[in-house]
């Protein structure tokens, strides 16, 4: 499972982007709560209730709106 660390301008930690299986990604945030999902064979990304947000690969997005 590789993970991706997400830092902002001063190199703080604000979340993770994790693969999971079947080249699924999550995102965390810092204190590795769920945020989201992101299942490329559909294309789009999920909130941690699996709710679709949006279309295409925004969990990046989910970190940077956590703050």
């Amino acid at each position: 499972m590789a993970r991706q660390t997400i830092k902002d301008s001063q190199y703080r930690t604000l979340g993770y982007i994790e693969d999971i299986s079947g080249g699924k990604l999550k995102a965390l945030d810092a204190q590795y709560r769920t945020l989201g999902y992101y299942d490329p064979k559909s294309d789009r990304t999920q909130d941690a209730q699996y709710r679709v947000i949006a279309n295409g690969n925004v969990l990046s997005g989910l970190i940077y709106n956590k703050r």
